[in-house]
């Protein structure tokens, strides 16, 4: 589907009317990297998953930040008439949502951040320079996402990924245009949300993989700390992929907090 003004393509099931939940994806993620889930949780929800600008048919951003994706996920919210949405955010759609909660903190009913982090640190710190260099390298020395996309989901993943999530996270690396990966990495570049923590005013999730080397689950427990109403679920044997290596064990991570999320509204 396409938003009314053209910009944003999305996957959507369930009953238009019900709670709005939104899911975005990572760097090498699409829409498509969530059709378990909308399936799963679109008996409850209005379940949706975007196409992050510059991915599937989702117009490219003229400048790319997160506060720039920030503004697009609220003109992507308003363009679905979504109010009190529930928000999941991977990665640095995670980092997306704590933007966003940063400037409409009262906009959401619930989040979660999933695999994600408050902060990529200094734009010019050496562990920073080193993690770009290692993953735009290949691309600057001829390599293509389609050639790239085995070896990159495979550094993402842990303990005995599901075979038909792995087939799923390589087909939408393979789909990036390099020029998005490129430019989303750098987006990550100078990231820091870290004194915002304190104000998440909404109930939220802070969901880790115990193998995940991008986002370290003691890093995502710490994170939980400075949030006020924050629960923390660690995953054990996950990596960097948990709706795709443990789609079951994530929908029941994610259904027990939406319940909760119910009960409290």
């Amino acid at each position: 589907m396409i938003t009314k003004d053209g910009r944003f393509a999305y996957e959507a099931a369930g009953d238009p009317d019900a709670t709005p939940l939104i899911f975005l994806h990572g760097i090498g993620g699409a829409a498509r990297a969530w059709r378990q889930q909308l399936a799963r949780f679109s008996t409850q929800f209005r379940a949706i998953a975007w196409d992050m600008p510059g991915y599937g048919r989702s117009a490219p951003l003229a400048s790319v930040s997160i506060a720039a994706l920030a503004d697009a996920l609220q003109q992507f919210i308003e363009q679905l008439g979504a109010t009190k949405p529930i928000l999941v955010g991977h990665s640095i759609g995670g980092m997306i949502v704590q933007k966003w909660l940063a400037q409409s903190p009262k906009l959401a009913r619930a989040v979660v951040l999933a695999q994600t982090s408050p902060a990529f640190g200094k734009a010019d710190g050496d562990w920073q320079k080193s993690f770009i260099a290692a993953r735009l390298g290949p691309l600057d020395r001829g390599e293509t996402m389609k050639s790239l996309a085995p070896s990159l989901v495979k550094e993402l993943v842990g303990d005995d990924p599901d075979p038909k999530g792995m087939e799923l996270a390589r087909e939408c690396m393979a789909s990036v245009p390099e020029a998005s990966y490129r430019a989303m990495m750098l987006a990550l570049m100078g990231f820091n949300q870290r004194s915002t923590l304190k104000d998440i005013s909404v109930p939220t999730l802070l969901l880790s993989g115990s193998k995940d080397n991008n986002a370290p689950a003691t890093m995502m427990a710490k994170t939980a700390t400075f949030i006020p109403s924050a629960e923390y679920v660690e995953m054990a044997g996950v990596g960097h992929l948990a709706n795709l290596e443990r789609p079951d064990a994530f929908d029941e991570a994610l259904g027990r907090f939406l319940n909760s999320v119910a009960t409290k509204t």
